[in-house]
């Protein structure tokens, strides 16, 4: 399994690293380019559709893995083959034509169906004090579609710098593959192995500078496939199955959080774009543009390290950790602007309490 696994990898390596500069081609060619504008951080036209070749990399390796091994087809792989061709081809249209926000969700939508006509979706919940499991039957379809949707578009928030995207997911889909393995769910190992072997030969051509954008096809794929490969281990949900991809995913969750909270204080369509993203704050604080990714990759493998823990202790434990994490996170994004000014509540609590003890 250890030959199959570092071959997949090594193979998914290879294809994308060969195939990007043909899709970066193919791209100038039929005109979907990335343009300026205010709102971007880039200076000059860039081709994208980069998650072309990433999807097409994944999939041919998996096709070939099923055809020429012993290794059988499973829900999970067809999922991604298929649903993922939605989600990749409505990331191609956006690409191309910039497709309005409800064409954009009923890819996604689309897509979410897929997953769950493969048998991808949430089943019943667990009690974390009991252990008790409550079938949770229709309701489950609902959950997970929110869940998909979530994750798919939270991974289309954050691209925007170069390789952050696909750094990010990188990290994710690695610490991910750990827990995969750990619980013994074998394809959806191998799977984010692939995927890992796929960006990290893109981010050749994605790192700073950017030779080519992954676009909305390759960052809505990605945030897809690392959805419905998480839905794999979240059929019982319980605590710490809900707890450990969210924390592992947990730089794309909490910068959409932010950007949904933020654009509500401000009146603003939730689909309204702006320049207060994790990536944008950290900009204008003064970091370059490669210390600001590497930044992100570390606040994304800190992430990910915490996410591995809480798997292995108890839930109370899991719980106190939690909430530190997120008192945490509600301090940063205080402090380096991601609220607005007069929308800071633990600084204001903060400054006050200081204020009665003197």
């Amino acid at each position: 399994m250890i030959i199959l696994f570092v071959v997949a990898c090594l193979a998914t390596f290879l294809l994308t690293y060969f195939s990007t500069p043909l899709v970066k081609k193919f791209a100038i060619k039929i005109g979907a380019v990335d343009k300026p504008n205010e709102r971007k951080v880039h200076e000059k036209i860039m081709p994208r559709m980069g998650g072309v070749a990433i999807y097409l990399s994944v999939s041919i390796v998996y096709l070939l893995m099923i055809y020429f091994t012993d290794l059988a087809g499973s829900n999970l792989g067809y999922a991604i083959l298929i649903g993922g061709f939605i989600i990749v081809l409505t990331g191609v249209l956006d690409d191309l034509i910039e497709l309005s926000p409800n064409y954009k969700l009923l890819g996604q939508l689309l897509g979410s169906v897929v997953a769950i006509f493969f048998g991808l979706q949430m089943e019943f919940i667990t009690n974390p004090f009991t252990s008790e499991s409550i079938y949770i039957g229709w309701i489950g379809i609902p959950l997970t579609i929110f869940w998909i949707l979530a994750i798919t578009n939270a991974m289309n928030l954050i691209d925007g710098l170069d390789g952050l995207a696909s750094g990010v997911a990188c990290i994710a889909s690695f610490a991910l593959f750990l827990v995969s393995l750990s619980l013994g769910n074998m394809m959806a190992a191998l799977i984010l192995l692939m995927i890992c072997g796929s960006l990290v030969a893109f981010l050749f051509y994605n790192f700073y500078p950017a030779k080519i954008f992954m676009g909305d096809s390759g960052s809505l794929f990605l945030g897809y496939l690392l959805a419905i490969v998480s839905l794999s281990e979240l059929k019982q949900v319980t605590f710490v199955t809900v707890i450990v991809p969210i924390l592992i995913l947990g730089v794309p969750i909490s910068d959409t959080i932010y950007a949904m909270i933020r654009r509500k204080l401000n009146n603003q369509p939730i689909s309204c774009p702006d320049k207060n993203h994790l990536h944008h704050r950290l900009l204008k604080l003064g970091l370059s543009h490669k210390q600001t990714v590497l930044t992100i990759y570390l606040i994304s493998f800190i992430f990910s390290l915490l996410a591995l823990l809480l798997a292995k202790v108890a839930v109370w434990i899991s719980f106190i950790i939690l909430l530190f994490y997120i008192i945490l996170i509600q301090v940063s994004a205080e402090v380096i602007g991601m609220m607005q000014s007069r929308h800071r509540p633990l600084i204001t609590m903060y400054k006050r309490i200081r204020a009665i003890l003197k």
